[in-house]
C-alpha cells in the first residue's frame, strides 16, 4: 500500500467500522522478572461521534493505550485498526499521515509556541500540510471562532489565561478537520472554573460538529460530561459503561450528586 492509499483509506468511515478498534493488545517492556505489562490483553473501541473518557490511576496503562491511538507507539501485539484499517501493515512514514491529517491532539502543557500569535500557532499543522497561506489563515480564523477566541488572534501565549491557551490548543488540534481528536488531561493545569469551561467546549465540539473525542482524565468530575468510559487498572479495562453506570459501581467516586 502507497502513503496516499493508505491516508485514503484510513480517512474513510466503512459503515459499521468504529473509528478505533484495539484487539488483545499488548504492550510489554522488559523480560523476564523485569516484564513489565503495561497493556495487557486490552480490548477496546471507539464509535463514530462518540466521547470517551479514558481513566484510572497512574501507571494503569491509559496513557500508553493513547500513545497507540494516536500512533505514537506500537503494541508488543494485538491489532489497532484505525477506520477499519490495520495500523500494523503501515511504515513510520504512514503513521505519520495518520497523526498528520486524521487525528488531533490537546495537551496538559498546551505545546503553544511562546512568541508566536494564537493564529499562527493554529495555522502551524497546515504549514506542515503546505496549505496555501490565504486558506490556511481562513481555517485558522474559524477554528479560533469555533473555540470563542476570534477577539484573541493577535496575542501571544504569555498575553492570554490558562484557558485561553488551552482553547487556542484545541483550535489547533481541530484546524486540520480530524476525524479523532485525542486530549491528554486537557484540564489538569487549569482551576476548577476553568476546568469545567474547556469541558463545555469538548461537549459542545463533540455534541454540536459530530467530532470523536478520546480524553484521559483521573478526575471524575470532568469524566461526568463524557458519553462513556473506559476505567483501566494494571494495564486491563476493568470497566466500561456510561458515567453514572461505573459510579454506581464504585469505580467513580466523586463528581456526581
Amino acid at each position: 500500500m502507497n502513503s496516499s492509499a493508505a491516508a485514503t483509506d484510513a480517512a474513510a468511515a466503512v459503515d459499521g467500522e468504529p473509528v478505533v478498534e484495539l484487539q488483545s493488545l499488548f504492550k510489554i517492556y522488559g523480560q523476564g522478572d523485569a516484564e513489565v505489562r503495561a497493556l495487557d490483553d486490552v480490548n477496546l473501541h471507539i464509535e463514530h461521534g462518540e466521547f470517551l473518557a479514558i481513566m484510572g490511576a497512574s501507571g494503569s496503562g491509559k496513557s500508553t493505550a493513547m500513545n497507540i491511538i494516536g500512533c505514537l507507539d506500537s503494541p508488543t501485539s494485538g491489532c489497532y485498526r484505525f477506520h477499519g484499517v490495520d495500523v500494523a501493515t503501515l511504515d513510520a512514514y504512514q503513521r505519520a499521515l495518520i497523526r498528520r491529517h486524521y487525528i488531533g491532539f490537546v495537551f496538559q502543557g498546551f505545546n503553544l509556541l511562546a512568541k508566536t500569535s494564537a493564529l499562527e500557532n493554529v495555522e502551524l499543522p497546515l504549514v506542515y500540510r503546505k496549505v496555501p497561506k490565504r486558506e490556511r489563515r481562513e481555517r485558522a480564523l474559524l477554528a479560533l471562532d469555533a473555540v470563542g477566541l476570534a477577539s484573541r488572534t493577535k496575542h501571544v501565549p504569555s498575553e492570554l489565561s490558562g484557558g485561553q491557551q488551552q482553547r487556542v490548543a484545541i483550535a489547533r488540534a481541530l484546524v486540520s478537520e480530524p476525524s479523532l481528536l485525542l486530549a491528554d488531561e486537557p484540564t489538569g493545569n487549569l482551576d476548577s472554573r476553568t476546568k469545567l469551561e474547556i469541558m463545555r467546549l469538548l461537549v459542545e465540539l463533540n455534541r454540536q460538529r459530530g467530532i470523536t473525542i478520546a480524553m484521559v482524565t483521573h478526575e471524575p468530575e470532568m469524566a461526568q460530561h463524557v458519553s462513556r468510559v473506559a476505567w483501566f487498572r494494571d494495564g486491563r479495562v476493568l470497566g466500561e459503561g456510561t458515567p453514572e453506570q461505573l459510579f454506581e459501581r464504585g469505580q467513580l467516586r466523586a463528581g456526581f450528586s
